[in-house]
């Protein structure tokens, strides 16, 4: 019966998409779980420090990103807003890399099976092009309600290396390991168009929730064929690089910036990396 329904409602996506042209806005909230490491064992932050520093990373990682979308291209954006001071309290320092800035476009082109994020590292622009992952998602007859859409659920366990720099006593350290995700997600075939958030795609039916047990995406809004024209422009320009060679020049960029703001001694410094 689960494979009956599920085969119901890819053939319903492939007529629909393919019988009209189809155009859309959908507005996301996001949030991050911040990895919260103190600077080595002699850190002097009271405990008080650790909630206000806690506190200010939580509000750092929930954003607002929309994403625009035709029948098989989109582009993801974080909405404008002014940048926030790094938090700091009593002497002590949060830095943050990778989350992105509120001028990073990500660009998917499905049909193409590629993608073009525009990014930058420290001023730097960087316009990285690489193929899009192919997502082995588990598909479910479970649903719930996200506003008014019936959403169905889908499941996808993955490993992907994952590569931190951290500071330790003073000294830097390249910390690499290999980590499973589980990610989880609910897609509608009420909004028939085979894409969502961030790098997600796959399923029938656009996904309006998804969490991977570190951030979290939750749709909060979806306007269909809007009276104001929409265009999906793929971003042109910074280096291009692909996603294996940026990740190498995150990590060396980091590293730098660490170097940069440590103290003599390794003391007094919280670092938050890919927050």
């Amino acid at each position: 019966m689960k494979t009956k329904i599920i085969t119901s409602l890819i053939l319903f996506l492939s007529i629909f998409i393919n019988a009209q042209e189809f155009i859309g806005k959908a507005t996301y909230k996001t949030s991050r779980k911040s990895s919260f490491k103190i600077g080595g064992e002699k850190s002097t932050m009271s405990d008080a420090q650790k909630k206000e520093i806690e506190a200010r990373l939580r509000k750092m990682n929930q954003k607002t990103f929309t994403l625009e979308f035709d029948k098989s291209t989109s582009t993801y954006k974080q909405e404008a807003k002014l940048n926030a001071p790094q938090p700091k309290a009593g002497g002590l320092t949060v830095m943050s890399f990778g989350g992105g800035t509120n001028t990073d476009v990500f660009y998917k082109n499905i049909k193409e099976k590629r993608y073009a994020n525009k990014t930058s590292i420290m001023g730097k622009a960087f316009l990285i092009k690489d193929s899009l992952a192919t997502y082995d998602w588990q598909l479910s007859s479970e649903t719930k309600n996200i506003g008014k859409y019936t959403c169905y659920k889908a499941t996808l366990s993955k490993q992907v290396d994952k590569t931190s720099v951290e500071l330790v006593d003073g000294k830097l350290e390249e910390i690499k390991k290999k980590v499973t995700v589980n990610t989880t997600a609910w897609y509608t075939p009420q909004v028939p168009i085979s894409n969502g958030p961030s790098t997600y795609y796959g399923l029938p039916g656009l996904i309006l929730e998804i969490n991977d047990g570190t951030t979290t995406m939750v749709c909060t809004e979806i306007i269909l064929n809007p009276s104001k024209k929409i265009v999906i422009e793929e971003p042109e320009k910074g280096k291009v690089v692909n996603q294996k060679e940026y990740n190498k020049i995150s990590n060396q960029k980091s590293k730098e910036m660490l170097e940069r703001f440590r103290s003599k001694d390794g003391k007094g410094i919280e670092i938050n990396i890919g927050g």
